[in-house]
């Protein structure tokens, strides 16, 4: 009769289950999607950050203004309107275009002049005497350079100023939705108040009131440009390219 310690040899060893290659394949590139992930947003952490407040904020703008203008309508005798129906209605482009429209005018013209003009000690100028850097010039194009560097004549032309001319487009884009969506709730309130006809895009271009809605919202953004500008020569903020480092005089100018 098998002792206690034959048995315990005869018994065959259990084998640990093994993974299958397709299940190991799997199992790898679920790691290397998740590293992927984290590697993508790390390189795109800043971007990913803007658009992610935009789009909380413009939904946000969007609830809050439909409820404003159910308000308004309600006060007028009107029937409500929908959550849908609002992001249609000249309403709400108005409000959304007048503020990309001041946005972009700002962007694109602090590109544009803070090609040709200086701040001297400003961290958001560059250097006093300089005109082009190195870098820009087509002759020092490698086999890496963008495409219209490498080819030269028009396209080169468009892209030495493609930054600029991007963002006022942008901009005449957000001007246009601003008349269009202006127009739009200009006369629907028209019609609550008196009844009046509705007007053209080209007769509200003409009014008082779309002037004053664009030019409340243009000052302030170069006011904060200006601000920015002139705070930049003798503040710093650690670790921001928006700033010059903490340890320079505030005569140095460019960060």
């Amino acid at each position: 009769m098998p002792t206690r310690l034959a048995w315990a040899d005869a018994t065959p060893a259990r084998r640990l289950p093994t993974r299958r290659r397709g299940q190991r394949t799997e199992i790898g590139s679920r790691a290397e999607g998740g590293a992927g992930m984290r590697r993508w947003l790390r390189d795109n952490g800043l971007a990913v950050a803007m658009f992610a407040a935009f789009a909380v904020f413009l939904l946000l703008q969007s609830v809050f203004g439909w409820q404003t203008h159910n308000e308004e309508l309600t006060e007028f005798g009107a029937d409500p309107i929908g959550w849908p129906a609002y992001l249609a209605s000249g309403h709400f482009a108005e409000a959304v275009f007048e503020n990309w429209e001041s946005e972009f005018l700002q962007m694109g013209g602090y590109v544009l002049l803070t090609a040709y003009l200086v701040q001297r000690g400003s961290a958001e100028s560059k250097p006093e005497g300089q005109t082009d850097r190195p870098e820009d010039d087509e002759r020092r194009a490698t086999p890496e350079s963008p495409w219209p560097v490498r080819v030269g004549g028009l396209p080169l032309v468009v892209y030495r100023n493609s930054l600029s001319l991007a963002l006022l487009l942008i901009f005449a884009g957000s001007f246009v939705g601003h008349l269009l969506g202006g127009t739009a709730a200009y006369n629907a309130e028209q019609a609550l108040e008196s009844g009046a006809p509705p007007i053209s895009a080209w007769q509200f271009l003409g009014t008082s009131d779309f002037w004053f809605q664009s030019m409340q919202n243009w000052q302030s953004e170069f006011l904060a440009v200006g601000t920015l500008i002139v705070l930049s020569i003798v503040l710093r903020q650690h670790a921001s390219p928006e700033s010059k480092p903490v340890t320079v005089p505030h005569a140095q100018t460019g960060s």
